[in-house]
C-alpha cells in the first residue's frame, strides 16, 4: 500500500520520524528522558523502514558517535565543573550515585536534586566549611546547566544530519 489515509508513505514517514526527533530534542530538557537515544531510536527506524543508502550508513554513524557522547557529557561535565571548584573526585562519585538513585525516588528532577544535595552533603562532611560546599555544589549545577545546553545542541545536529539524509 503506497498510501494512508491519500498521504504519502514518504511523507507520513518523514513526519513521524521528524516529530520524534523534535520530542527527543524537547526532551533533551529534562534530565532523566534520554532525548539523544530517542533522536537515535527514530533515526535508525527511518533507516531500516526506508533502506540504509551509502548516506544514510554514514549519516547514522556520525549520529550514533554523537549519540554516545552527547549520553556521556553531563555526567563527565558535573563531576569536572565540582572537581574544579574544590569537590574531591570521591564526592563526585558520591553525588553521581545519589542521582542515579534520586531518579527512582522522584523521576525526572529528583537525579539533579540528589546529586546536587549529596555533593553538598559529602563536601561539607569533608571540610566543615559551608560556604566552600555550597562552591563545589554551584559548580556541579553549572556543569549540569552546561550539559543540557551542549545535549541539545547534539540533537540538534544530529536532526541535520538526518534532514540531509533524508532529504537529498
Amino acid at each position: 500500500m503506497s498510501e494512508w489515509f491519500n498521504i504519502p508513505v514518504d511523507l507520513l514517514t518523514d513526519t513521524v520520524v521528524l516529530a520524534t526527533m523534535i520530542l527527543g530534542l524537547l526532551s533533551l530538557l529534562i534530565p532523566i528522558i534520554p532525548g539523544l537515544v530517542i533522536i537515535w531510536i527514530a533515526a535508525l527506524g527511518y533507516g531500516i523502514i526506508t533502506g540504509f543508502t551509502t548516506l544514510g550508513w554514514v549519516m547514522f554513524a556520525i549520529m550514533s558517535v554523537l549519540m554516545v557522547g552527547g549520553s556521556f557529557v553531563d555526567n563527565v561535565l558535573m563531576g569536572t565543573q565540582a572537581h574544579k571548584q574544590g569537590a574531591s573526585w570521591l564526592s563526585v562519585l558520591v553525588a553521581l550515585v545519589a542521582a542515579v538513585l534520586g531518579n527512582f525516588v522522584i523521576p525526572i528532577i529528583g537525579g539533579v536534586l540528589a546529586a546536587l544535595g549529596a555533593l553538598l552533603l559529602a563536601e561539607y562532611l569533608r571540610r566543615k566549611n559551608w560556604d566552600e560546599a555550597l562552591t563545589a555544589t554551584k559548580g556541579m549545577a553549572m556543569g549540569c546547566g552546561w550539559a543540557v545546553a551542549i545535549r541539545f545542541i547534539i540533537g540538534m545536529l544530529m536532526i541535520g544530519l538526518w534532514m540531509i539524509w533524508a532529504w537529498t
